[in-house]
């Protein structure tokens, strides 16, 4: 009787696995290309100030309001954004690769 409801219950894991993981795959992968789509849009955002890398060479830094609350400007907003992005698509394509190893098996 024991090995009846263990092949029963095996049945029932693998059916929900099977039809679990199919589901999940294309939520993971959906999320990846929402994210990319939203990391593009705040990259191209970002402004392109170059001048602020020649400070190191030139030594020409200004102290200003602006550059001492760098943390709630509009760039660095973007910037954690982007970061958090690249950090959720990197997450989502392990789970989307680890669960074609177990749906593959």
């Amino acid at each position: 009787m024991t090995s009846f409801v263990s092949i029963l219950l095996d049945e029932v894991v693998h059916d929900f696995w099977s039809s679990f993981l199919p589901i999940f795959r294309y939520v993971v992968f959906g999320i990846v290309v929402a994210c990319a789509i939203v990391m593009i849009i705040t990259t191209l955002m970002q402004s392109n100030d170059s001048s602020q890398s020649l400070d190191a060479f030139t030594g020409g830094k200004q102290e200003s309001y602006y550059s001492q609350n760098k943390g709630a400007s509009r760039d660095n907003i973007l910037k954690r954004i982007t970061i958090a992005m690249a950090v959720i698509i990197f997450v989502c394509i392990i789970l989307f690769f680890v669960s074609e190893l177990i749906y593959g098996a």
